[in-house]
């Protein structure tokens, strides 16, 4: 049987409190367990999950990652959200903490980029739902103009739908 989906990610970071507080402010995850000062881990809002992200502190003397610079390792995370109205306001969470770091237009997917306190990059996403996925949509990166994306597919439209989550009859 084929893998289905990742379960869930760890990362190595500096300071637990700092990361506990990014994610759960800017994100909405909850922790749901973990070791004070050594480890948390936490499930996204609307997740059924025993946990979506792991956090490991390995304390403030850690390096950067270097990974895409001058080493090999993971370039970035994908955290997908239900509406554009979502991730309109993530949009202006990540922005108003400084996290913002890029946003594109890749045709199915419309993309926020940011960096976490510890400067791992992540995005976070919202797909054009199947039955919306039209020839003009192609795979590509542009400039991300949210504004127009929302009058073309609506605020409140879910997404994913029939990519990401399953279509309902």
């Amino acid at each position: 049987m084929p893998v289905q989906r990742l379960n869930h990610a760890v990362l190595y970071i500096r300071d637990l409190d700092a990361s506990v507080e990014f994610y759960s402010r800017a994100l909405g995850f909850r922790v749901v367990a973990g070791a004070p000062g050594r480890a948390a881990f936490l499930q996204a809002e609307s997740s059924t999950n025993d946990h979506d992200l792991g956090l490991f502190a390995i304390g403030p003397d850690a390096g950067a990652s270097q990974a895409g610079r001058t080493t090999v390792g993971l370039y970035h995370l994908a955290w997908e959200v239900d509406t554009l109205a979502e991730l309109q306001r993530i949009a202006g969470v990540l922005s108003g903490r400084g996290a913002l770091a890029g946003v594109s237009d890749h045709g199915s997917t419309k993309a926020l980029y940011a960096r976490d306190p510890d400067g791992i990059e992540f995005e976070v996403s919202w797909l054009v739902p199947a039955d919306r996925l039209t020839p003009d949509v192609q795979m590509t990166t542009a400039p991300l103009d949210l504004e127009a994306e929302i009058a073309r597919y609506g605020a409140d439209t879910k997404g994913g739908i029939g990519v990401s989550v399953a279509a309902t009859a």
